[in-house]
């Protein structure tokens, strides 16, 4: 009898909690019941439906994959948010708490062109490196559009969005952990409609994620393959561009230093003074063509170096720089931009010495010699 009495209380219970929210509309949600107050998620169960299987089932603790610590238990109640960082986002799901801890598995990230880090409230897996996710997740803050294609968007939240920015808010310590604890005292995942009450997780999970670790090896097969392409275009624009930058070396001057330019286009603009804020498209080749860095999408996409990531960070645009004995840039670099005027595009061969000197610096080789192409756009 008490069985029964039980049972029929949580379905009681159960079915409050979807009366709830039924203004929602049609849907899967995660009610996120924190000792801050109540934040609701709406999954995009049909976008991502392997990690909204995965939330879910470890949420109503029935994964089928969960170490047997957590085995048949609500995983995420009483887990707290264990690093919180304003104006960013909040991250939980960890059982150690420390950011280190998962469910005892992982699986591939499952990405969806329509799901971004464009709004505050989007919930996301959070991971280690493709193909680590586990249970750890966030919500963001604000927009994080580096984080696209690199973290798996799964929901957006559509009530309590308050609540995430009072929990950005608190106090926090060292690896931006709240000083005092932000808890999960229950989540609780909501059913409205046929379709969220058909989503049988456990079933989603067993049935497609083999299917998502497929799809995921041809996508890195697809990806080497267009690695390898993008290797053999650059080695090839080099060839093809060396014997310019061996003509431009040749027609250089030489400054007391050593420095070798070329004005390669002469601008009619004013020539910027001690002080002042300059803009600049700069190309960085070794002595064999072979393109280093440049923050020109044109320059990088004839190499087969574009990178969609570098363009999201807003790094395909103009680079500032203050005209200063004291500006944090190569001595060479230096030299050469405090010759040049508004409009200028100019060739520069930087011995070793003028460059990163006898100890490299990052991809620089000791001693290497580097070639620039510089323009100076613009002075702030």
């Amino acid at each position: 009898m008490k069985k029964i009495l039980l049972l029929l209380s949580t379905v009681v219970v159960f079915a409050s909690c979807n009366k709830q929210y039924n203004d929602l509309g049609d849907g899967l949600f995660a009610e996120f019941d924190t000792n801050m107050g109540t934040m609701v998620v709406k999954l995009s169960y049909e976008k991502t439906p392997i990690t909204v299987a995965n939330f879910v089932a470890l949420a109503e603790g029935n994964h089928p994959d969960v170490d047997s610590i957590h085995l048949g238990k609500p995983f995420y109640n009483g887990l707290i948010f264990h690093r919180v960082m304003d104006n960013f986002m909040i991250q939980g799901g960890d059982p150690e708490g420390t950011g280190r801890g998962g469910p005892g598995y992982s699986f591939p990230d499952e990405f969806d062109p329509s799901l971004m880090h464009d709004k505050a409230g989007i919930l996301s897996m959070a991971n280690s490196g493709p193909a680590t996710n586990g249970s750890q997740f966030f919500i963001t803050e604000t927009p994080t559009p580096h984080l696209n294609n690199k973290h798996t968007v799964f929901g957006e939240v559509v009530l309590g969005l308050e609540i995430q920015d009072s929990i950005s808010n608190v106090q926090t310590g060292v690896a931006d952990r709240p000083i005092s604890d932000v808890i999960i005292k229950k989540l609780n995942i909501i059913r409205n409609g046929s379709e969220a009450n058909n989503f049988d997780a456990v079933n989603v999970w067993n049935l497609e994620l083999t299917k998502l670790v497929e799809k995921n090896k041809l996508l890195e097969e697809e990806k080497r393959k267009n690695r390898l392409e993008n290797q053999i275009k650059g080695k090839e624009k080099a060839v093809s561009f060396l014997p310019t930058l061996e003509s431009y070396k040749s027609k250089s001057k030489s400054s007391r230093s050593g420095l070798k330019t070329l004005y390669l286009e002469k601008g009619n603009g004013i020539k910027p003074k001690e002080g002042d804020n300059v803009l600049l498209y700069y190309e960085l080749y070794d002595t064999e063509a072979n393109l280093i860095d440049s923050n020109s999408k044109e320059i990088e996409e004839s190499y087969g170096r574009y990178s969609s990531d570098k363009e999201v960070k807003g790094r395909y645009s103009p680079m500032p720089m203050t005209l200063s004995p004291d500006a944090q840039m190569i001595t060479g670099f230096k030299e050469a931009v405090g010759m040049m005027r508004v409009g200028d595009k100019m060739f520069a061969f930087l011995p070793w010495s003028l460059g990163y000197g006898a100890q490299g610096g990052g991809i620089i080789k000791p001693k290497q010699d580097l070639i620039f192409i510089i323009t100076m756009v613009s002075v702030q």
